[in-house]
């Protein structure tokens, strides 16, 4: 299955090239050649870590992939990038809680990264935003290091967790808990859930969308990405969007604006009890130990394993 699903990727991959300017032409056949690599890798039998392709091969990948130029760069914490990429092709799509194929001109290593953004600012303003911790992993390191405004690469939308309700849905209440930067998608499901609110608001149509609460933990304060946003986001919509952040080591003091949502600790069962009911949808996403951690204690609180949704990054 992981084979016919390269070999799928690639056939998509050689049909596309043609609408493009021949430096985006030039890219993505790179893109070709890197997918047909990681075909070639996956025969071996050696035990090296397997990267992002190998380890998505069985997950969906839309057809298109789009040519993106950096827009905006910004520091979103001291370890934490966010860059804005401004998309190309007006087809591109992806559903909240999606990642990207990220392909870099000079880079081989193709990067896997969470979108941070919501769909509704891509189909407005063609902007599709990323944020990306610093770590050794060329993709990684070539955004901390390297990428620059109107730096081009390639972009091409993957993965099987996503939010994503038709008007005809009957409502429904999330839970969203996160680790580190296993924010990313969840923050792109809670971007959505606002526009949803905001389009009922306004037009009296679309999804009615119930009640979100996001539990989210790192380390301290700082790495606690987007909670600037998230509060705006509290507050904006308040009773509809709720947040408690967790902090496992925070020595220094914590601000007066944070004080109220702050719990020192990991997220515990009877943190989530306090919310959760057995008809929710929970999505999760952060380091593994922590998703079969949380996906026991929401079984233990009687949630169907049918409403648990969780992506695991590596």
């Amino acid at each position: 299955m992981a084979l016919a699903a390269v070999s799928a990727a690639y056939q998509v991959l050689r049909g596309t090239t043609g609408i493009f300017t021949s430096q985006s032409t030039s890219l993505l056949s790179r893109a070709r050649a890197l997918y047909a690599c990681s075909l070639n890798r996956r025969k071996m039998t050696s035990k090296r870590k397997t990267d992002h392709l190998e380890r998505t091969a069985n997950k969906f990948r839309q057809e298109i992939i789009s040519p993106a130029n950096v827009c905006g760069i910004t520091d979103e914490s001291a370890t934490v990038k966010r860059v804005r990429l401004a998309v190309a092709n007006s087809e591109f799509s992806f559903k909240a809680g999606q990642w990207v194929d990220l392909f870099i001109p000079g880079v081989s290593t193709v990067g896997g990264f969470s979108i941070c953004s919501s769909p509704g600012l891509l189909e407005k303003e063609g902007i599709l935003e990323l944020a990306v911790k610093y770590n050794l992993h060329p993709p990684a390191h070539w955004i901390h290091t390297e990428c620059s405004l109107g730096s081009e690469v390639a972009l091409r939308v993957g993965g099987d967790f996503y939010f994503d309700p038709q008007p005809s849905d009957s409502p429904v209440d999330l839970v969203l808990i996160a680790g580190g930067v296993g924010i990313n998608p969840l923050f792109s499901i809670l971007l959505h859930v606002a526009d949803l609110h905001e389009i009922r608001q306004s037009t009296g149509q679309g999804f009615q969308m119930g009640n979100v609460k996001l539990h989210y933990t790192a380390k301290n304060t700082s790495e606690l990405l987007f909670k600037k946003n998230i509060l705006s986001l509290v507050n904006n919509f308040p009773g509809r969007i709720l947040c408690n952040f967790h902090v496992t080591q925070q020595s220094s003091p914590i601000c007066s604006e944070l004080q109220p949502y702050i719990t020192e600790g990991r997220i515990s069962e009877n943190d989530l009890a306090k919310y959760i009911s057995s008809d929710h949808l929970c999505y999760i996403c952060g380091p593994p130990p922590m998703i079969e951690s949380m996906c026991k204690q929401l079984e233990g609180l009687h949630i169907p394993r049918e409403q648990i949704y969780f992506e695991k990054w590596w």
